[in-house]
């Protein structure tokens, strides 16, 4: 599922980009590999990857520890198997949101005991000027998902995205979220699987309609210094804080594949402060205040 996703998603980003992605096989001296494919410089896209990895092994200490969520990892439960998709798309027009999803399976032993496999994942939108029928459409679209699956909840998953993606040290959130789920295992794996693929499928839908309107509208060099200050906000969030970044890290994964998320290009000004009843303050407000889009 994961690379018939990946080939769908690239196929399309590659007609919208008018370039091709370079694809780099890699293979894990512990277990495993991955497909990575990035385009670089096209029309639209100042970055853009999307990424499979199927890897198995056995866990360190640090990187079980620092996986969260309350997991008893310990003895043979060490011994993992983990596989998914991951994408960032980095448009080069400001008005054009950056996009991530990632939808992923793990298990540890066998992955038959209780609590021993789960699904995890998500989507969100990260945009540096807010329209907000791109929010609606984009949380309407994961809402619609999520209300075909027992399993899931749009409301619970859409808090946990407002939260997960906090940057705490800014007291604002990376962007203006999605849904995003962890530990997913509630009922049989065959209706997670069902959820987290038509979710995957559904990425295209929630965020091509978004990136057409936007990715031709005219802009500023301003407009343009204000992207990259918040590209430089995802830095900040990606490199600090979250856990899908640290678990490659600490599993000795593909550096140019884990750090691929990272933009092209960004900013970090001393002390910047934007400017009062302006756009850029209206998306900083909603950063530290999140919206209920439906």
């Amino acid at each position: 599922m994961v690379h018939r996703i990946q080939d769908i998603i690239c196929d399309e980003l590659r007609k919208i980009d008018e370039v091709d992605y370079r694809e780099d096989n890699w293979e894990r001296e512990e277990g495993g590999g991955g497909r990575s494919r990035v385009f670089s410089n096209g029309k639209v896209f100042e970055k853009a990857g999307v990424n499979v990895s199927v890897v198995h092994g056995t866990l360190s200490k640090q990187a079980a520890a620092n996986m969260g969520g309350g997991k008893n990892l310990e003895g043979e439960d060490l011994d993992f198997f983990a596989t998914g998709i991951s994408l960032v798309l980095h448009p080069h027009n400001p008005m054009a949101p950056t996009v991530h999803a990632n939808y992923r399976y793990f298990e540890r032993g066998e992955g038959e005991k209780d609590g021993s496999w789960w699904f995890g994942g998500g989507a969100d939108l990260t945009p540096s000027y807010l329209f907000e029928e791109d929010a609606i459409h984009f949380h309407k679209t994961h809402k619609d998902v999520c209300d075909r699956h027992e399993v899931a909840n749009y409301e619970h998953f859409k808090k946990w995205c407002d939260d997960y993606f906090f940057i705490r040290h800014r007291d604002e959130r990376r962007g203006i979220g999605g849904i995003f789920f962890d530990d997913l295992n509630l009922i049989s794996k065959e209706e997670c699987y069902s959820f987290v693929e038509d979710a995957a499928e559904s990425f295209l839908d929630s965020y091509i309609p978004i990136l057409t309107k936007r990715k031709d509208l005219e802009y500023s060099a301003e407009n343009k210094v204000w992207q990259q200050i918040r590209r430089g906000r995802y830095v900040e969030f990606n490199l600090v804080y979250d856990r899908g970044t640290t678990f490659g890290l600490t599993t000795n994964g593909r550096i140019e594949s884990i750090l691929m998320s990272l933009p092209l290009t960004s900013r970090w000004e001393y002390c910047h402060e934007v400017a009062s009843q302006t756009k850029e303050e209206e998306l900083v407000n909603i950063l530290k205040n999140p919206v209920d889009w439906l």
